[in-house]
């Protein structure tokens, strides 16, 4: 438990950094700690993303954008289509989507035609 915090601080020290240089030091010095035998395997996975995405995750601080809002979206997608199964009438799924997708304007709403 406590390495998991440690290795976690570490990554949070990574996304804090302001100079890019300086967070690809501290990310490559995590990942050598994360890669080492004695880690538990959770950690060394965890190492190896590092090692697979390191290039990608350094980026971070070049574009300072992640993809989160991304993700998110994809989610809220896949929860909209499990939460519409089963629907046979396209206008009741849809209506179920933007219900579960936030605050409908119902004004709008009954006015809108699919076809």
């Amino acid at each position: 438990m406590a390495i998991a915090y440690r290795v976690k601080e570490r990554l949070r020290d990574f996304y804090r950094a302001t100079n890019p240089d300086e967070a690809r030091q501290l990310l490559e010095e995590l990942q050598g700690h994360c890669l080492k035998r004695a880690m538990p395997p959770e950690v060394q996975k965890l190492g190896r993303t590092i090692r697979d995405w390191f290039a990608k995750i350094c980026n971070y601080h070049l574009a300072k954008m992640s993809n989160g809002p991304t993700e998110a979206l994809n989610n809220l997608i896949k929860r909209i289509k499990r939460i519409g199964f089963g629907f046979r009438n396209f206008e009741n799924y849809r209506i179920r989507a933007l219900l579960y997708a936030g605050k409908p304007n119902w004004r709008v709403l009954g006015s809108i035609v699919v076809r």
